[in-house]
């Protein structure tokens, strides 16, 4: 399970990734966004609204930046391939 830390509260990972593709939404819509990366880096690294950077936890794991870990699962996506789902 994954956990983000907003505004001091935890929130599931699928929340999270609910409050982000609201986010990258709103970016497209302004045509503010050309990538991955920086859509990290504008929106998915810290909060628009208190300029706290966000904390994802992997099960026990320490928390991590956000930036850090979602860099590090996008240059394992890229170097890996896509996961595959069955049919």
């Amino acid at each position: 399970m994954v956990e983000e830390r907003r505004r001091a509260m935890s929130i599931t990972g699928a929340e999270a990734k609910s409050h982000l593709l609201t986010k990258l939404k709103h970016l497209e819509d302004r045509g503010a966004v050309q990538s991955t990366e920086q859509f990290i880096d504008l929106a998915a690294s810290r909060s628009s609204v208190t300029g706290q950077a966000y904390l994802v936890r992997c099960g026990n794991g320490n928390p991590v930046q956000s930036g850090t870990w979602l860099r590090s699962q996008l240059q394992l996506m890229r170097a890996t391939g896509p996961a595959r789902t069955a049919p």
